[in-house]
């Protein structure tokens, strides 16, 4: 079963955050329920990879002012079919900022998130349900935003809550970088 894999990353995963608890039900009942779920063709939601970017010393992390949502975000998108949402996380990561060195620190789900995305042109409304994964990358090497983005800038983790303000799943992973959560 090509859902499977995903299916026992969010099994193995034990979330401290009292969110991501609720999340996780709903997210493996959503993935044994919907065969398609990682088509961006099923309209009530579907799966997305995620990367959570910091720097070598863990003092900052990689966000993407997203040009759709006008909002800082950490980079990923939609997996389109692809059930290795580790692949799709680091796939996003690379197109999204231009980078060729980052180094994904563990194969275990970082976080995980259930957001709505507003309905924008023939969309409607509907879900994601966002598997973000723990990337590393050096600072120093040049940044490429896309036409996904209106900008990208590495934050330092004590002045990201300032930047993206009330969004609890960014301030969730900069807590977690902080707490060194792996």
């Amino acid at each position: 079963m090509h859902r499977q894999d995903l299916i026992n990353k969010l099994n193995d995963y034990s979330p401290e955050f009292e969110a991501e608890k609720e999340f996780r039900a709903s997210f493996l009942s959503f993935v044994k329920q919907n065969p398609e779920c990682f088509e961006r063709s099923l309209e009530e939601g579907h799966v997305t990879g995620s990367a959570w970017i910091i720097n070598k010393t863990e003092t900052k992390a990689l966000l993407t002012h997203h040009h759709k949502l006008n909002r800082w975000l950490q980079l990923g998108g939609h997996a389109d079919g692809d059930p290795d949402i580790i692949n799709v996380a680091t796939k996003e990561a690379l197109e999204e900022s231009g980078l060729k060195s980052i180094r994904l620190v563990s194969t275990s789900i970082f976080d995980i998130d259930i957001h709505t995305i507003p309905a924008r042109k023939a969309d409607p409304e509907h879900l994601h349900y966002d598997i973000r994964f723990l990337f590393q990358a050096d600072e120093n090497e040049p940044l490429v935003v896309s036409s996904e983005s209106k900008d990208l800038a590495w934050v330092e983790l004590d002045k990201l809550e300032a930047l993206v303000g009330s969004n609890d799943s960014i301030v969730r992973m900069m807590q977690k970088s902080k707490s060194g959560i792996r």
